[in-house]
């Protein structure tokens, strides 16, 4: 064990936790109408607890067991004979458990972005815990426990370069976010501006620092390459929220606070695949795409596909993360077969997963609420609380 490393993996895993909660519940609350922010932070909170406990008991075990090259196995059930002594490299295994189960929880709360202000709570939590189990857990076996996109697989010696979750987090949460949107359809009520844009950038400014721990942890060691990680982060989303604020101010004439923030969140989903092979001018070409890259893709996905992505989940975190993977490749910090063979593979795979996930879950929790409690808000309808005296 090495106590820098541990040390370091333990304040990561902190930061990351802090990105679900309360950063993307701030994020995603402050967009919504006000009838529906409690709902908002009700989901995201939920979601933390139970996929908590579903990384428990077999979350990281499919992930991370010995068993094999498609699925970890049931060996490690309930971290059955993981001890405090137990290494993984140079960390205690019980906090690389802790680490990797806090990617766990932020995966399916991203997702959240996408069904808001119109979604049943219990169709939430199903398709959340079946899906992190189903989905989830087995990509992540695949690229990150040694399975068959790693290094020695499909792909040869030069397996697929996800640093930090490019394809395992935001493509696999991007594209299930993009399903459940068309399976839902639109909200009945015409789209209005966020109810708290303070909410937002407040958000938005714990998920930037959050992700410090994101893609710096991913590193799992105290050393250059953790503090490189971190660096290209921020340059990637600084960069990000300036042309996302420039692009935005050359179409509509007005740069938007959401906008600049939404900015942010491009540049970091963009650079979470790559900080670990490139470096700060990289970072910057990659962060200066991005902001008007996904920004584009919200006017597709919204305005010319017509899906009401509610809050442009797979425009920002899905494309973001397919556009940070193929840049590995442009940088040749990874080979083009690789990178663009397993985001097809865990492309297919996902929306596959995801569309039983949705016609089954549907059939047990209604994925929808009725008309007069998307009117009223699901805040006093389904939760019997309000947040404001007078929610709009």
């Amino acid at each position: 064990m090495n106590g820098a490393d541990t040390a370091w993996i333990i304040v990561a895993t902190a930061l990351v936790l802090f990105m679900t909660l309360p950063g993307l519940a701030l994020f995603y609350g402050g967009l919504v109408r006000a009838r529906n922010v409690l709902s908002v932070f009700m989901h995201c909170y939920a979601i933390a607890c139970l996929m908590s406990v579903l990384w428990l008991a077999f979350g990281y075990t499919i992930a991370f067991g010995d068993g094999g090259a498609y699925w970890g196995g049931l060996g490690k059930m309930f971290l059955l004979g993981v001890g405090t002594d137990d290494l993984s490299g140079t960390l205690p295994e019980i906090l690389f458990f802790a680490f990797q189960m806090t990617f766990a929880i932020i995966t399916p709360a991203l997702i959240v972005g996408a069904y808001v202000e119109r979604v049943g709570f219990g169709f939430v939590l199903l398709f959340s815990g079946l899906w992190m189990l189903l989905c989830y857990a087995p990509v992540v076996h695949w690229i990150w426990g040694g399975g068959f996109l790693s290094d020695g697989g499909i792909f040869g010696d030069t397996g697929v370069r996800d640093f930090a979750g490019g394809i395992v987090v935001h493509e696999t949460a991007g594209l299930a976010a993009l399903i459940i949107a068309v399976f839902l359809g639109p909200r009945k009520k015409d789209t209005t501006p966020p109810h708290n844009p303070g909410y937002v950038m407040i958000g938005a400014a714990m998920l930037w620092v959050g992700w410090f721990g994101f893609n710096g942890g991913s590193q799992l060691a105290a050393d250059g390459g953790a503090a490189m990680a971190l660096t290209v982060t921020h340059i990637s989303a600084a960069t990000a929220s300036l042309t996302w604020a420039l692009w935005e101010k050359v179409k509509f004439g007005k740069a938007s606070l959401v906008g600049m923030v939404t900015g942010t969140i491009a540049g970091l989903a963009s650079i979470t695949p790559a900080s670990g092979f490139v470096g700060p001018i990289e970072a910057l070409i990659i962060g200066a795409i991005a902001g008007v890259l996904c920004q584009e893709a919200v006017n597709v996905i919204r305005n010319m596909l017509k899906i009401d992505d509610t809050l442009d989940v797979f425009a920002v975190h899905g494309v973001g993360g397919i556009f940070g993977t193929i840049m590995i490749a442009v940088f040749g910090a990874g080979t083009f077969a690789a990178q663009l063979g397993s985001l097809a593979i865990v492309g297919v795979f996902t929306v596959v997963v995801t569309v039983v996930l949705v016609v089954l879950v549907k059939m047990i929790a209604p994925i929808r609420v009725d008309a007069e409690t998307e009117n009223s808000g699901l805040d006093i309808i389904v939760h019997g609380e309000r947040a404001y005296d007078h929610a709009s």
